[in-house]
């Protein structure tokens, strides 16, 4: 027995209704490919182009689809979108593709394309029709080929040089909305938690304790470095991009890089629990050189220099400061 749903299954809509379904997927498409290229026109101008054509061949088709619907069942086409059919593929929010940059924008345009070739062949295949089918069959094909036109359109619109400019400023914005205040929350959480943790550690060799202020600081820590960030700077004027993304990078990075050394107190035995903590503050501070070197362009022997003998000084210090 079937769950009572309002939704329609896809094999109970008439000829009528796939034509109607197809029409507003059509034209929800060709909006998502503006709204596409009205968010990369400024940083992705060449790409913006791209989405622009695609759109066009989502209006054509859209166009196509209306005059069969015209001639076949007169001028009213019902109201039927994909959220009405159980079951059918739906698309992804534009806000949740659009913040994940360039490459996650060309993925997700792809898999529209797949979607909708399938929708055309089930549709097809539904369609009794002569005309319809033929329609439905050549859209099919055409969002199949819709590969080949967008490679067309990337090469008209993204030469060498553009793509070459485009994929440097998506990198750079990455580096800045993500990386830079990641970094910097990671670099906090690992170096500015060594102290506090490791002097509890020592005075007094409870394990336990330990745990819970390692938990404090790096949670307090994150907390601090999150809304610091996202509260410096709107991103309006700098382009270091949205000050939510920027504050959750730092947040969520400052508190990683205290759990790393405040997690191996959970094992009871002292000496084991920190003879692991130690190994693990070494590893974050190898990690943090190495990204520096790698997105920030730091000579990997003064990123080592800098942050190792720095984290070095301060675990040493709240050491002492424990035995103390």
């Amino acid at each position: 027995m079937r769950f009572f749903s309002h939704r329609k299954r896809f094999a109970d809509l008439t000829e009528r209704e796939i034509l109607a379904l197809a029409i507003s997927s059509e034209e929800d498409d060709a909006m998502i490919y503006r709204t596409y290229a009205e968010y990369l026109r400024q940083d992705f101008p060449a790409s913006a182009k791209i989405f622009d054509g695609m759109a066009e061949e989502e209006d054509h088709h859209r166009s196509q689809l209306i005059d069969l619907y015209q001639d076949r069942f007169g001028p009213v086409i019902p109201l039927i979108r994909r959220e009405h059919v159980a079951g059918f593929y739906a698309r992804r929010p534009i806000w949740l593709v659009e913040n994940l940059g360039l490459d996650r924008i060309r993925e997700e345009a792809s898999m529209m394309e797949r979607d909708a070739e399938q929708f055309y062949v089930k549709a097809a295949a539904r369609c009794q029709d002569t005309a319809t089918r033929k329609l439905l069959g050549d859209l099919a094909a055409a969002e199949a080929g819709h590969g080949a036109t967008t490679e067309e359109l990337t090469r008209s619109n993204l030469d060498e040089e553009n793509e070459g400019s485009e994929n440097a400023t998506a990198r750079r914005q990455f580096i800045l909305t993500w990386v830079q205040p990641g970094l910097a929350g990671l670099m906090d959480g690992s170096v500015s938690t060594l102290a506090p943790i490791f002097a509890t550690a020592f005075a007094t060799q409870d394990t336990w304790t330990t745990f819970l202020v390692g938990i404090a600081a790096s949670v307090g820590a994150g907390i601090s470095m999150g809304f610091t960030e996202a509260a410096s700077d709107d991103g309006e004027l700098s382009g270091r991009g949205s000050p939510v993304k920027r504050g959750l990078a730092s947040g969520i990075m400052t508190t990683i890089g205290g759990l790393g050394h405040a997690l191996p107190y959970l094992i009871p035995d002292f000496w084991t629990a920190t003879t692991l903590a130690v190994a693990v503050v070494f590893v974050e501070l190898w990690a943090i050189a190495w990204i520096q070197k790698k997105y920030m362009e730091t000579p990997f022997v003064k990123a080592v220099f800098q942050v190792v003998l720095g984290g070095a000084l301060v675990l040493g210090a709240g050491i002492l400061i424990g035995s103390g």
